[in-house]
């Protein structure tokens, strides 16, 4: 596991989907990524923030992608993400708190504009539910909607490997079976997290 800051910078940014590695006809939002050194945080108004990297925490990257589709049929957004601690404690408290946050915040505003309701969380440790990609993982759904428009489905998933922590968010509008955003999220969390491993093993 990334034991220094370096280390965990060089993981992050080699771990966390671009737009290319989201498939064809997606490009970056405004901003493409977070401010180095910086984490999102859900503040006591139920509005996420960045702040600076805690202690244990060695880095973080988000990346944020939408594809807009011809014709108007509307859009796919997508957030990937990557975080390393400096120990297992560290990275399961962070799938701890989201579970947490969820119960404290069913409503959340990501940005301005932006609001997500209805939020439920389900946590599966390896081995239940045939979970068996990730040490531990989180699975958050709900409803996005921006500036008063209609909701849209909204996924949110995180996993577990050692001392990273992968996630992603996908949003669609109601053209996009849930079926396909679902499948969406599922293959790049899992091509993220074989991208830890593979760096892994290479050390």
């Amino acid at each position: 596991m990334p034991a220094t800051v370096p280390d965990g910078r060089g993981l992050v940014d080699a771990v966390v989907f671009t737009p290319a590695d989201w498939g064809r006809g997606f490009t970056a939002r405004k901003p493409a990524e977070s401010t180095p050194g910086t984490w999102a945080v859900l503040d006591g108004d139920c509005r996420w923030q960045r702040e600076r990297l805690p202690a244990g925490v060695l880095a973080g990257l988000s990346r944020y992608s939408v594809r807009r589709d011809a014709g108007g049929a509307g859009s796919v957004t997508v957030t990937a993400v990557a975080t390393v601690h400096a120990s297992v404690l560290s990275a399961d408290g962070q799938l701890v708190t989201t579970l947490e946050e969820v119960l404290r915040c069913p409503e959340q505003r990501p940005r301005d504009g932006e609001l997500i309701t209805g939020l439920t969380s389900t946590g599966t440790p390896f081995g239940a539910r045939e979970q068996n990609y990730a040490d531990d993982s989180v699975l958050e759904v709900g409803l996005y909607s921006e500036r008063g428009g209609a909701a849209q489905p909204y996924r949110w998933m995180l996993a577990r490997l050692g001392t990273v922590v992968v996630a992603v968010s996908v949003t669609g509008s109601k053209n996009h079976p849930q079926a396909e955003l679902d499948q969406l999220g599922g293959n790049a969390l899992a091509r993220m997290l074989e991208r830890v491993r593979q760096r892994l093993e290479a050390k």
